[in-house]
């Protein structure tokens, strides 16, 4: 097992006119040290307006810093997101190959589609399309990276004239590829398309061996057919990491960052109302505004402790089978000198060990998966031969015509129209309700079924994300009556019932009329969460894809 360094570059309020400047240069000094001790890899995240959380809205400039003040370490891009509305297919690859010859042909290319509101709609994105546009998007940075020239492509979403990409990677084919998982079903999407997968989920290791166990089985299946040039058969999982000779001093120095981490994490996908440039995630951190979500940082799946704590939990990522771990060191207020000493201490104390160990396991991994990814490999469709007389001219082309929308399209903009007037028609209704008059309307038998039947006909299965399981909502009265609904969900439906969930994966707790106003959006999930009127139990992951689940209208 290999161990790298992923950063999103997190810096928590208050801000000074230098602090992005020490962060960078901190952040780069750290990188440099991984270098000496003999660290895998350093990855950097590419995230855009998630303000406190990550900084990092170029990654792949700041990694060219680190590519020059580095010889071994391996540098991430972890991850480019890839929707065209995000950046064309050929600037990511002229990025990454660009990269690639800076650093001397250590670069890891890390892919995806994001999932946070803040840069979906920033940027423009849509989540109904935001996969199969990373998809697309795959096949021709790779075909560009291999094919000189470009061969071109016309496709769904992005079409791109014959011509010759450059520069080419060092590394042939190309980088090894990855995509980032946080779900069972993006780690299968992983292995169909022969990419490594970089697990941000941070899960425990009984978690990692299932998951793992599914992506090499389908590495080795017929169902893997390679989106790159070649198959990269790697499995990374990241978690937060602070190692300290004294149990205490450790907890002391890295608990907070970690805890900050998940909170700003389920700021941004799961209950923040986020006000750009106003709001103040620590200070909310602080004041205990994660009360209303119960296990928001899992210390069962973060690395923080003594040396020998930290290696047997590393070892227990060994034994279920984790190619590489991804330690986030840089969180929250962690500070500089206390994560220079922490990588000093892991490297002297915890790798070795694991570095002994590793040339016979990948020896033996080789051995196993050589038959496997060779046949995977002619399961791809080969690079293209360009056509010799495509001519670029000085003179532009011409223009398509803006194309009239069918008919069929003319009615689902209509009816579109029409649910929008529905829906806020309905708003205002609840909007001028008192409590007790949303108990008696929406809080009856009869209007509980039909916002939960409205849930289940705004089930949307493919964002799901390989969800399978049940949600349970705890409903109170003023008299202290409580009804529970729950929700059923699986790969092709959703089914709502007026009863408890056998092993509900998600517990949600409001009173009725606190439940309709969020479901409307007349009330901030963020406020009900801080102010203790919602509370939520179990799978943040699966709180935070709420909204895509059910078409956007569920705001948790």
């Amino acid at each position: 097992m290999r161990f790298s360094l992923f950063y999103e570059l997190q810096m928590p309020r208050p801000w000074d006119e230098d602090s992005e400047q020490r962060l960078l240069d901190q952040a780069l000094e750290q990188i440099e040290l991984a270098d000496r001790l003999g660290f895998h890899a350093v990855w950097g995240v590419e995230h855009h307006f998630l303000e406190e959380y990550a900084h990092s809205s170029a990654s792949a400039v700041w990694l060219a810093a680190a590519a020059a003040r580095t010889t071994r370490i391996r540098i991430g891009l972890g991850i480019m997101p890839l929707p065209v509305n995000y950046q064309h297919p050929a600037r990511v690859a002229e990025a990454a190959a660009t990269l690639d010859l800076v650093s001397h042909g250590r670069v890891e290319l890390g892919t995806g589609e994001t999932s946070s509101e803040t840069e979906l709609a920033g940027f423009g994105v849509s989540r109904q399309t935001k996969r199969a546009e990373w998809a697309e998007s795959l096949d021709v940075i790779t075909r560009m990276m291999v094919e000189e020239p470009f061969a071109g492509h016309d496709g769904k979403y992005l079409s791109v004239p014959q011509r010759n990409v450059i520069p080419k990677p060092r590394q042939k084919p190309h980088p090894p590829l990855w995509v980032a998982c946080s779900q069972r079903d993006t780690i299968r999407l992983a292995a169909e398309n022969g990419l490594g997968a970089l697990s941000f989920s941070f899960a425990t290791p009984e978690e990692a061996d299932a998951w793992r166990a599914e992506y090499y089985e389908v590495i080795a299946s017929e169902r893997c057919v390679p989106a790159g040039f070649e198959v990269n058969a790697n499995f990374a999982l990241a978690l937060p990491m602070h190692v300290h000779a004294d149990a205490a001093t450790a907890r002391e120095r890295g608990t907070e960052g970690a805890r900050f981490f998940g909170y700003a994490l389920a700021h941004y996908y799961a209950f923040g109302d986020h006000r750009p440039g106003f709001s103040d995630i620590y200070a909310e951190f602080l004041r205990g505004g994660a009360k209303g979500i119960a296990g928001a940082a899992d210390e069962g799946s973060a690395a923080i402790g003594t040396p020998a704590e930290v290696s047997a939990l590393a070892q227990r990522y060994e034994e279920a089978g984790v190619d590489e771990l991804l330690l986030a060191v840089q969180v929250g207020n962690s500070r500089h000198e206390h994560i220079l000493e922490s990588l000093e201490l892991f490297a002297k104390e915890v790798m070795p060990a694991f570095e002994e160990r590793r040339p016979a396991l990948e020896a033996e991994k080789v051995s196993r998966l050589a038959e496997p990814l060779r046949a995977a490999g002619l399961r791809r469709a080969p690079k293209r031969a360009p056509d010799p007389n495509h001519v670029v001219t000085p003179v532009a082309g011409t223009i398509a015509p803006v194309r009239d929308p069918s008919p069929k399209e003319r009615v689902a903009s209509l009816r579109a129209q029409a649910e929008g007037r529905a829906q806020a028609a309905v708003k205002g209704f609840i909007s001028r309700s008192s409590d007790a008059r949303l108990e008696r309307v929406a809080g009856s038998a009869l209007g509980l079924k039909g916002i939960f039947k409205a849930m289940e006909s705004r089930y949307v299965p493919e964002n799901a994300s390989g969800f399978d399981g049940e949600i349970q909502f705890d409903l109170s009265y003023a008299d202290g009556r409580v009804t529970t609904w729950s929700i059923a969900l699986n790969h092709t439906e959703a089914t709502a019932r007026n009863q408890a969930a056998r092993d509900p994966a998600l517990k949600l707790t409001a009173s009725v009329p606190d439940f309709v106003r969020i479901i409307s959006g007349d009330l901030a999930p963020a406020k009900a969460l801080l102010t203790g009127r919602v509370q939520i139990k179990g799978d943040l992951v699966v709180a935070a894809r709420m909204g895509e689940m059910f078409g956007q209208q569920s705001p948790f």
